[in-house]
């Protein structure tokens, strides 16, 4: 997944009017304005009331669902091979939102400023927070580009990480 299929997807969305966040690997890079590793896939939290027109969207430019692990994420990909995981949330009137977990009644939660944005290819894109990302890069053994996207928050803004 390049910059340039990033930008063309969140261009797609952008025109269907559905709201989306950048996440894991790109939406570290989309923090520190710059890619810093190739990535194998685009992670997308959106508006789970939206999601009918985001299918849509991704759907007339070639995506098909590819894994459904409902409620929690589901996967779409394109003759490319390009690949969007995409993680539904549920949003409270105070701009905070949930996306379900494998653990039922422990929802994933998402402060309202986890939302934020960043820049691919000088390219203001919305984006999870560096602490989101922190949080969510816990609990679990790291594999090295996890390692490599800790190490770009702690360089940019100084921030302690689990790893």
């Amino acid at each position: 997944m390049t910059a340039d299929d990033v930008l063309s997807v969140l261009d797609v969305l952008r025109d269907a009017d559905a709201e989306v966040w950048v996440g894991g690997g790109w939406g570290i890079d989309a923090l520190v304005g710059e890619q810093t590793r190739p990535h194998r896939d685009l992670d997308l939290m959106h508006r789970g009331s939206q999601e009918s027109v985001l299918t849509a969207a991704l759907a007339g430019a070639g995506f098909v669902e590819t894994l459904d692990w409902r409620p929690v994420r589901f996967v779409v990909t394109d003759p490319l091979g390009r690949e969007i995981d995409l993680h539904p949330l549920a949003f409270a009137p105070d701009g905070s939102a949930e996306q379900a977990s494998p653990v039922r009644g422990r929802p994933f939660r998402y402060p309202a400023s986890s939302f934020t944005t960043g820049t691919i290819r000088a390219t203001r894109v919305p984006c999870l927070s560096a602490e989101q990302q922190i949080h969510f890069h816990q609990g679990y053994e790291p594999a090295d580009h996890d390692r490599h996207d800790m190490a770009q928050l702690r360089r940019v803004f100084g921030l302690a990480t689990h790893f």
